[in-house]
């Protein structure tokens, strides 16, 4: 009988323990769940963009000119993310208005110029996430307004819109379930291209290669 009895007072003290501890845990925080990087996204990005162009004279006197680019830009994006367990894999369009210009002087009074007015891109974006950081890269097709110039007494410009390719990585951090913040470098190839000038001056081939290196903001959907 006195067996039975501690056993009994052992069992509803045992019970007694394992609702104070169910208690107590109820209180606790649980652990945050990781960000999910899965939505669509919207934002700015601004930056500094440096390069170079080299210009070649093809019909009449012929030149050949290496102009250095540089200048600023600012423009929007938006993009589609999703994530499956620590991979991000996306699509990113983004364009910009840019100040991104060079020019050289080939002779007293005889100068050439180049002048990347815009520029954008459509690419493609894969990642690895780990909690509210991605470290990315992302490439693909890249398009620009490109005007090229020359004064010599008269003077002449042309913009066209040259397409090319760009590659580049970045890394986003999210500051909330909404902001996310974050840094990106680009290359661009823009090839070369042949420009059919007036007369007074000569036809030419030019090449357009660029680096930008921005800051971007994002809000998520």
């Amino acid at each position: 009988m006195r067996r039975l009895t501690l056993a009994s007072a052992g069992f509803f003290a045992l019970l007694s323990g394992s609702a104070l501890a169910a208690d107590i845990g109820a209180d606790l925080p649980m652990t945050a769940p990781g960000f999910d990087w899965t939505g669509y996204y919207a934002g700015l990005q601004a930056g500094y963009g440096w390069g170079r162009s080299d210009i070649a004279g093809t019909e009449g006197e012929p030149f050949a000119a290496s102009l250095d680019l540089d200048g600023g830009f600012v423009g929007g994006h938006v993009a589609g993310l999703w994530q499956f367990n620590q991979a991000v894999i996306g699509a990113r369009a983004e364009l910009n208005y840019s100040a991104v210009d060079g020019s050289a002087q080939l002779s007293p009074g005889n100068s050439v110029g180049i002048d990347i007015k815009w520029l954008g891109s459509v690419n493609a974006e894969a990642g690895l996430a780990a909690d509210r950081w991605l470290v990315y890269g992302v490439g693909g097709v890249a398009f620009a307004g490109i005007e090229t110039s020359q004064n010599a007494g008269t003077g002449f410009a042309e913009t066209r819109t040259g397409t090319g390719w760009t590659i580049g990585a970045g890394v986003d951090y999210a500051l909330s379930n909404n902001i996310v913040v974050g840094a990106q470098y680009r290359y661009y190839d823009f090839g070369k291209e042949h420009f059919d000038v007036p007369d007074d001056f000569s036809d030419r081939d030019q090449d357009v290669k660029l680096h930008t290196l921005g800051v971007n903001f994002s809000y998520k959907f």
